[in-house]
């Protein structure tokens, strides 16, 4: 059964579980176990076996501690620490009425959440909680749902982080290239100039990134996030009731006019400032240890991000504990018993994003077990397939394998050694936009797949409901998907990067009037 069609089944019903039920756990606890019976050939001792090292894989793998993800986990749970003591000090409120008085619209709001997302494109887990706590309190005053947030997130996280170089995922893929190309007498090609050549070729990031700017500029919105932007604008309702929100905090703490913009920006400046600086410092350590040319590619190439992470949240949460404290000399509310309900408030608020983040690592991990993505890697080079399908069939597949498998990472490993070596020995001059539409299919499969680890890190910085996130985005992101598949259809028909690019922007300008004749229809039609 591993490696066969039997191997999608896992990750097909937690998907369809959790479009069904909205009941993230229990379909990914589904799914878990499905995928452990079937990785056992339903041996009820063996899959015993298989849950246990599923569900211990976040905190013990190969003997030792995985501390990859318990310092991702460390630092989400500290963030939700940072978090209540920002609301707790009154930091949060004061920030959010600073920024009304200069931020004067609704679209600046968006805009800004927008800008942050380019200007912090280290890493996307970074990105994705960072932005949420900067962007949250602004987007809220001005009516900006929780999914229009999420969304604003996570399409400009990983997409934004994929064609920069100097990010954890430009690291990761440069050696990726590195190792192909070592090998390969029939490319030229440095894989740090590879990597940069490609990134006009990543279509589906450049149709994701047009769509963000022309949604937040405007107020058109399809389908179900049309719902929550007309809820938030009539109703201040800026999430579902009723729905569990991770990164929202259920405690309420004492209202005052102690808080200053300084409690908010403070804590959240240090915890970037010391991120980045951890970054370049293990990147610097770890390139001098292994004797490698110290340089702003080997650092980054060698950081160790969760563990950045962990140390800017740390380092965060002493700073705001600090502010709250200085305020007890005047703050006649504050006192060491509040400062103990927000710190298990915050790490109360994280748990449920930790949680959803265990069963999908466990998930994750069976899937691979299962070799999902070796299986329909397989399916497409046993295949004799024309070469001007493969840019679009490499994508597609890509899209299926992010979205089946809930990795953009995993899919990376798998397809890019096998699309380079497909393109190499049928068409060599085709083998940077074909690497491309694996690495654009990968960024899309992730958005869309609700057992993406990044994309419930996007609903938890935006404080919005995992499942009405993915329902939300799926829309934008399966149109961006479809232009992008139409530019690699071009692409390899013409073999011509730039044709494929005029028919992407050709199309994105046609899609942006028509939305835009709708938007004047309908406010002809309400004008009285």
């Amino acid at each position: 059964m591993i490696g066969t069609w039997v191997s999608i089944l896992p990750p097909l019903i937690a998907i369809v579980m959790v479009l069904a039920t909205r009941k993230v756990l229990l379909s990914l606890g589904a799914g878990v176990v499905a995928a452990a019976f079937i990785a056992a050939s339903f041996s009820p001792a063996d899959s015993l076996k298989n849950l246990w090292s599923a569900m211990i894989i976040s905190f013990w793998e190969d003997g030792a501690l995985n501390t990859y993800t318990i310092y991702i986990m460390v630092f989400i749970l500290l963030l939700g620490v940072l978090t209540a003591f920002v609301s707790l000090s009154g930091g949060s409120r004061a920030f959010a009425e600073w920024a009304v008085r200069r931020i004067k619209t609704k679209r600046g709001a968006k805009l800004l959440t927008v800008f942050l997302g380019f200007a912090i494109f280290v890493d996307d887990y970074f990105n994705s909680l960072a932005v949420g706590q900067i962007a949250r309190p602004i987007t809220d005053q001005y009516r900006v749902s929780r999914a229009k947030l999420a969304y604003f997130i996570d399409s400009t996280s990983a997409p934004v982080c994929v064609v920069s170089p100097i990010s954890s995922w430009g690291a990761y893929l440069i050696g990726q290239l590195a190792l192909i190309f070592g090998g390969a007498a029939a490319i030229s090609y440095s894989p740090l100039s590879a990597f940069i050549m490609m990134a006009p070729m990543n279509f589906y990031v450049i149709t994701t990134l047009a769509m963000v700017f022309f949604l937040a500029w405007t107020d058109y919105d399809l389908f179900a996030m049309k719902k929550h932007e007309k809820l938030a604008a009539e109703t201040g309702q800026l999430y579902s009731l009723g729905k569990e929100i991770p990164g929202q905090l259920k405690e309420e703490f004492p209202v005052h006019s102690h808080g200053r913009v300084r409690d908010l920006v403070a804590p959240i400046v240090t915890l970037v400032a010391t991120t980045l600086a951890m970054m370049v410092a293990t990147g610097y350590t770890e390139s001098v240890s292994a004797g490698l040319a110290v340089n702003v590619w080997t650092i980054f190439e060698n950081t160790d991000v969760p563990f950045a992470l962990m140390t800017g949240g740390f380092v965060g949460v002493v700073v705001a504990i600090a502010l709250y404290v200085k305020q007890m000399k005047h703050n006649e509310t504050a006192n060491a018993g509040w400062m103990g309900r927000a710190f298990v408030s915050g790490l109360k608020t994280m748990m449920p994003a930790v949680l959803i983040l265990i069963f999908a690592w466990a998930l994750t991990h069976l899937i691979a077990v299962l070799e999902t993505g070796v299986f329909l890697s397989n399916v497409v080079t046993s295949a004799n397939i024309p070469v001007a399908f493969l840019p679009v069939i490499m994508f597609v597949l890509a899209c299926l394998m992010a979205f089946a498998t809930g990795t953009s990472w995993g899919s990376f490993g798998i397809l890019i050694p096998i699309g380079a070596q497909i393109m190499i020995d049928a068409a060599p001059e085709m083998i940077l936009p074909a690497l491309a539409a694996v690495l654009a299919g990968a960024v899309f499969g992730d958005h869309c797949s609700p057992i993406s680890d990044s994309t419930i890190l996007s609903s938890t910085g935006a404080g919005c409901n995992h499942m009405d996130h993915v329902v939300t985005q799926l829309p934008y992101a399966l149109i961006s998907a479809g232009i992008a598949a139409t530019g690699y259809l071009v692409l390899g028909f013409t073999s011509s990067i730039w044709f494929g690019l005029v028919a992407v922007i050709v199309l994105l300008v046609l899609l942006f009037a028509i939305w835009s004749l709708r938007m004047k229809k309908v406010e002809t039609q309400t004008t009285p």
